[in-house]
């Protein structure tokens, strides 16, 4: 019986994953063991839970127990306190405890864009899986160039079974829609009430008005995003298509998302005004061909479809917004 390590397991991707791959027939024959650091998921049928940090080998090694596949979402963002141990010691240990056991069949890793520079460095052509690693300032980016590189240096050394799916900005959810906040609910990344004066973004929250930013070079900027359940269908084919052996995989969005675009959806359909801000970010392209080719994979989320799903979804009062890391 195929049993699957996730790590990372009770984030956004990890916690899907796990609900997608136990509640589908089609995969009735795994069983999943969940490794958690600081919160939990609660035990269930063909899911076990233990807790522990991947940066400590005998944690790791003791998880590995009877695996036959590892999905790698464990991370660290700009803590550089704990980001060599966590995301580049951990992953050693991993792959250095996996290599050699016998019955282990593959290692997915989710990598991220921020390897090859995001929306920090100029992209003249679409970004594909041959461009240069480019790490912008930080730990974060640094630590996804190493994870691509000690992967890729694991199936040089020792001919390792593993795969890489490098995902842009994980949407889920109203997500989206809070990204776009001009208040203090704004989710993830820029803040955007501090772009301006603080009477104007009240003024601006109470609109229901939405960023139209525009890039380094003063067009609309375009910058990459995946929904949570394309990108679990992605680890889903991942895990087993001898395709995939040894692959890296850009698992994006047909199109990055046009801030312009944005704005008119939003003008038509739900009568929402927009704020030209111009940002210092460069437009750039994750190329997903490679994916669609060798996996068979399709993102079902155009744009239409990733901003009404997120002004759409009506969150529970029970599930209130948190984010759980820096950066």
């Amino acid at each position: 019986m195929p049993r699957i390590l996730v790590t990372g397991a009770t984030g956004k991707v990890g916690s899907r994953f796990i609900s997608r791959l136990l509640g589908d027939p089609a995969w009735s024959a795994w069983t999943v063991r969940a490794l958690c650091h600081h919160r939990l998921l609660p035990a269930a049928e063909r899911l076990e839970v233990i807790q522990g940090s991947i940066a400590e080998r005998s944690v790791v090694a003791a998880a590995l127990e009877g695996v036959s596949h590892v999905l790698h979402l464990a991370t660290c963002k700009e803590i550089p306190g704990d980001v060599m141990d966590v995301t580049v010691k951990g992953l050693f240990w991993l792959l250095e405890e996996c290599r050699g056991r016998v019955g282990f069949e593959r290692f997915v890793l989710i990598g991220g864009d921020a390897a090859v520079g995001h929306f920090v460095y100029p992209q003249p052509v679409p970004v594909t899986e041959t461009t240069p690693h480019t790490a912008y300032q930080g730990c974060y980016a640094l630590s996804k160039v190493l994870e691509e590189v000690m992967l890729e240096q694991y199936y040089r050394q020792y001919d390792f079974n593993g795969c890489c799916l490098r995902a842009p900005w994980i949407m889920d959810a109203d997500d989206f829609r809070y990204t776009l906040s001009f208040g203090p609910d704004v989710f993830g990344g820029q803040k955007w009430h501090e772009w301006v004066g603080p009477d104007e973004a009240r003024a601006h929250h109470a609109l229901g008005a939405v960023p139209n930013l525009l890039d380094a070079a003063g067009g609309s900027l375009k910058r990459n995003f995946v929904h949570v359940d394309d990108l679990v269908e992605a680890v889903l084919r991942a895990l087993t298509a001898p395709q995939a052996r040894q692959q890296l995989f850009n698992i994006s969005m047909d199109e990055p998302v046009d801030y312009a675009q944005v704005c008119a959806h939003l003008l038509r359909t739900r009568g929402l005004p927009s704020v030209v801000l111009k940002t210092p970010y460069h437009s750039s392209w994750l190329d997903n061909t490679k994916a669609k080719s060798l996996l068979g994979w399709r993102p079902r989320y155009d744009l239409a479809r990733l901003i009404d799903s997120a002004f759409d979804y009506q969150r529970p009062a029970a599930q209130p917004r948190r984010i759980w890391y820096p950066g």
